[in-house]
């Protein structure tokens, strides 16, 4: 059953008077609703607060990946070192109760999520259900574009697949069509809209053919279900439409892995290339490739490719004591732990723990050997990486449980779970492309410095 949501009164913001929860707008009319908004307010920022300062820049910073700092504005999501993500100020289990399910199902679907990414607000189900009706009739791929995927190698990462996919898409972008024939920098974000929502509409269709290409092939795509959900569509072109468990577990793992904060790899990509007003496309296209990195999406297969190897040589009987022994052998190797540590979070992961609820109220999934030794390392790993003493971050983060659940399920191609990643990502990328042409957000441009310069000014 969909959730319904209470209206609330009208609301004034920075001199902007609106009506917050108006069940029968679009969400385009929502997002110009909540636009003037959110122009006062960075006016507001902008004319007393420009010459604040909100923190140091110091040589680790700049030498060491640009960590903690305070450089980059992200409206859809805040992460916390703490206490993890929150969207638009909801935490993951104030999503789970708040945000519409598919009828039938109990998980968050990705329409509902990125409407509260896009907008702040918790849509009706009536507005949820509009937006699937949108992203069914907008998902099927142009025939060029199938036949570009069509005669790409199959020993061509799956990931790359993806990027070039996206990218061909740009052919037929609202938003350059539009900059080329000439419009105001003020109807930016509707075309910038457009393209986004056709993109986040294809991305399943795109994902599953490269899934039946490479794993399947020879295989019937079904056709996109107009009454379906986005990832219940994604679900079914994957081949696994009659699977009800890993489609609820394919929406929830979209919806609350959609967006986590501007800073990491994929999301400042998109932010980066989007703010040379390159179309949605293209500016996700590039932060597909970004995502595609052992050190960011494509973690999560080498998490599951460790814990398999564990799993050979401890066996299924697994216990404390011989998963502590394990993990002390990696390491004592000279390598990590996959799956546990992050680059901000000080705390368990929120994603992980909402996965691991997911797994501990379906009995087949608790008694499944893969997902009890990661409940198992769980309760065994943080102590002895405290123990060990060289990770600022001992807890489990989403890439710890997002692979066993899918493997148990069947789909077993590791070298494919990056790009189910990137089907979610794309919520929150196309978010901020969307509110940094409503903000007028400028070009990115930091400035960089030498060793020797570094030296110099540090120096003084």
């Amino acid at each position: 059953m969909f959730l319904r949501r209470l209206s609330l009164p009208v609301i004034s913001r920075f001199g902007v008077t609106y009506k917050r929860l108006a069940s029968t707008k679009s969400l385009k009319e929502t997002i110009e609703e909540v636009i003037p908004v959110k122009q006062a307010h960075l006016k507001k920022l902008k004319t007393e607060y420009s010459d604040v300062s909100i923190g140091d820049v110091k040589v680790g910073n700049v030498i060491g990946g640009m960590r903690g700092l305070r450089a980059m504005l992200w409206d859809s999501s805040v992460l916390d070192p703490e206490e993890g993500i929150r969207f638009h100020g909801l935490s993951i289990p104030d999503c789970q109760k708040a945000l519409p399910a598919a009828p039938g199902g109990k998980e968050i679907i990705a329409e509902s999520m990125l409407w509260l990414l896009l907008t702040g607000q918790v849509p009706s189900a009536e507005q949820t259900q509009q937006l699937s009706r949108e992203l069914a009739q907008k998902g099927n791929l142009p025939p060029f574009v199938e036949k570009l995927v069509d005669s790409l190698p199959g020993t061509l990462h799956p990931m790359t697949q993806l990027g070039i996919g996206v990218a061909a898409l740009n052919r037929d972008s609202s938003f350059q069509a539009a900059y080329e024939r000439g419009i105001k920098k003020s109807e930016y974000w509707t075309y910038t809209l457009d393209d986004s929502i056709n993109l986040v509409a294809r991305l399943p269709a795109l994902a599953a053919r490269i899934y039946r290409n490479v794993y399947k092939p020879g295989a019937a795509l079904p056709e996109i279900d107009p009454d379906l959900d986005l990832v219940g569509n994604y679900s079914r072109m994957l081949g696994y439409g009659d699977n009800h468990d890993l489609t609820e577990y394919l929406r929830l793992y979209i919806s609350i892995h959609g967006d986590h904060e501007g800073g990491n790899a994929s999301a400042h990509t998109a932010h980066l290339v989007g703010s040379t007003l390159s179309d949605p496309y293209l500016s996700y296209a590039a932060a597909l490739f970004a995502l595609a990195g052992p050190l960011h999406g494509l973690a999560n297969q080498e998490v599951l490719r460790w814990q398999l190897s564990m799993l050979k040589e401890v066996g299924e009987e697994v216990s404390h004591d011989t998963i502590r022994e394990y993990l002390w052998k990696t390491l004592k190797s000279g390598q990590v732990v996959p799956g546990y540590g992050h680059g901000v979070l000080r705390n368990p992961d929120p994603r992980f723990i909402a996965l691991q609820e997911f797994c501990e109220s379906k009995p087949e999934l608790l008694s499944s050997p893969i997902i009890q030794l990661v409940k198992k390392t769980y309760e065994v790993a943080p102590n002895v990486l405290k123990e060990h003493g060289k990770t600022k971050n001992p807890y489990p983060n989403v890439d710890a449980a997002s692979g066993c659940v899918l493997y148990h399920y069947g789909l077993t191609e590791f070298k494919y779970y990056t790009v189910i990643f990137g089907v979610s990502r794309a919520l929150g990328c196309v978010t901020q492309l969307v509110w940094a042409r409503a903000l007028g957000l400028p070009l990115e441009r930091p400035k960089s410095y030498s060793l020797e310069a570094i030296e110099q000014l540090a120096s003084k």
